[in-house]
């Protein structure tokens, strides 16, 4: 099947899956979008904003006839889906998903029956606000858009998971769910957490003297971003992802006492050394 011939249903109309339906439909990629939502006023803002064709509260009805459909809610929200959906899908249907760990929502999909096409997904872009008022359609524009296939995806399903990603303008990347959740942990979990741990610190200083948020400028704001994210996304993630989380901030723990070390001994060249190492790399990543 090709995607222009496809019905889409997005399962969670908020930030992410907001945006891919929109991407989708400002594409015209595929025959017809549909939405599924919780409460009325999202399905009512996504069709007064023209993301979707259709919309509905109802899981069963909202995935009925269709040829894809994309999971878009919290990580632990798509694991207690994945096995309710099975019996609702029609045979060869593609399901996948956008959440941001990999391996728990792998492990519920191998359990799916076999007229299922599982895939697991997860977009590298997101803001620090959710909802569907933040979703857009150039969300996904450029981003790496990681596909994470089950020994039981079919080439056809892959090719058609593919195909989906490059309508929305991002660049599709195969990988294992294992590798992916260590890799995302270094990447994006533990920013998160940085930013959380900073913001707490400067809590700590704030009790002591309150002046310290009128010295707060673009360096503490910038580096604090990630610590407005949505609290309950982020603790799906972190918990779905906890033993190769906790195995970044033991690394993170043993550089941040490497700098604690230079600067006690006020070893000038050492630190030197890393922060220029960190600079080059960063300039090199995005410059």
């Amino acid at each position: 099947m090709r995607l222009k011939d496809a019905q889409v249903t997005v399962v969670g109309l908020g930030l992410m899956g907001g945006s891919l339906a929109a991407a989708l439909r400002a594409e015209g990629a595929c025959r017809e979008v549909r939405g599924v939502a919780r409460r009325p006023e999202t399905i009512a803002e996504a069709l007064a904003r023209g993301f979707v064709d259709g919309g509905t509260l109802d899981l069963a009805e909202g995935v009925r006839g269709a040829d894809v459909v994309v999971l878009a809610t919290p990580v632990r929200t798509i694991v207690e889906l994945i096995p309710h959906l099975g019996p609702l899908l029609p045979p060869g249907c593609l399901l996948m998903d956008v959440g941001s760990t990999k391996a728990a929502i792998v492990a519920a999909m191998e359990r799916l029956p076999a007229h299922v096409q599982p895939l697991g997904g997860h977009p590298m872009c997101g803001k620090e606000v959710s909802g569907i008022g933040a979703a857009e359609a150039g969300l996904y524009q450029g981003a790496t858009f990681v596909l994470t296939p089950l020994p039981r995806t079919s080439p056809e399903a892959l090719a058609l998971a593919w195909e989906l990603v490059e309508a929305l303008g991002a660049r599709p990347l195969v990988m294992d769910a294992h590798r992916h959740d260590r890799l995302v942990a270094a990447v994006s979990h533990l920013p998160y957490l940085l930013s959380l741990a900073l913001v707490a610190a400067a809590e700590d200083v704030a009790e002591e003297d309150g002046m310290v948020w009128d010295l707060a400028a673009s360096g503490f704001r910038d580096t604090s971003r990630l610590a407005a994210s949505d609290v309950t996304m982020m603790l799906d993630i972190l918990l779905t992802n906890r033993e190769e989380v906790a195995g970044m901030l033991g690394r993170l723990r043993r550089e941040l006492d490497e700098l604690a070390r230079l600067l006690e001994a006020e070893d000038e060249r050492g630190l030197r050394r890393m922060m220029k190492a960190a600079r080059e790399r960063r300039r090199g990543l995005f410059l």
